[in-house]
């Protein structure tokens, strides 16, 4: 799913650091400013940034937020999801969200980030096509928007991230590794004339190993041990 970001009138050049580096660690390398209240190519901007500082120093500025989401398909963002009531209630919690720009967006979808104090006002989120919020606490549910960004990311793009990631699965063991060492086990036990209910200690051992999920290294050691186990009752 193609995603592009607006920040409405950022006020803190750390905030836009900081939501340059989420923005490239979830692979988007561009970002847009309306009327932007600091300096967003600053000092303490580029230093919290770190390597992601390309993306401010290339940054798209619009004057107003019209024309910045002119054609676009764009999601707004509010921590105070009443303020879509004048919008006709076209908020969406994140775990809807991402059914809602499936079923629903276009194929580039725009996710709008309102101001650092004060978010979107109720005109800019009734020019939305939808809009976000985040269930925090009801305590304390306004976010960072740095913070916000990375959740709502994180949420949207997660599952197309962590396809890259599939390395990972091949750690842990199959299921016929799993039965491999379940035999082992089980002809120890068979052996083993103290055991008295043979059956329940096997049972219980092959539902301890399918729970616990085990990688392919660990099936590998405990194997070692049934195998030291065999040499021993050849001698």
């Amino acid at each position: 799913m193609p995603l592009s970001v607006i920040i409405v009138e950022p006020m803190y050049q750390i905030n836009l650091g900081y939501i340059a580096r989420v923005l490239r660690n979830f692979g988007i390398n561009s970002i847009s400013l309306v009327n932007p209240k600091c300096n967003f190519k600053g000092k303490q901007a580029i230093k919290y940034s770190k390597h992601a500082h390309h993306i401010l120093e290339n940054a798209k500025v619009y004057k107003d937020f019209k024309s910045a989401i002119n054609g676009k398909f764009v999601i707004g963002t509010t921590a105070v999801w009443h303020k879509t009531e004048d919008a006709m209630f076209n908020v969406y919690g994140m775990q809807k969200v991402k059914r809602f720009i499936r079923d629903y967006a276009s194929k580039d979808t725009t996710l709008i980030i309102g101001r650092d104090n004060i978010g979107l006002t109720k005109e800019e989120l009734r020019l939305c096509d939808a809009t976000i919020f985040i269930e925090a606490s009801k305590d304390y549910y306004t976010l960072n928007i740095s913070h916000a960004l990375a959740i709502m990311l994180y949420s949207l793009l997660g599952d197309k991230l962590r396809k890259e990631y599939g390395e990972i699965d091949k750690l842990y063991a199959d299921p016929p590794e799993i039965m491999q060492v379940k035999k082992l086990f089980d002809a120890y036990v068979s052996k083993n004339n103290k055991i008295r209910d043979k059956y329940a200690v096997s049972l219980a051992f092959e539902h301890m190993l399918k729970r616990s999920n085990p990688t392919k290294k660990e099936l590998r050691t405990i194997s070692i041990a049934f195998g030291r186990e065999k040499r021993k009752e050849k001698k």
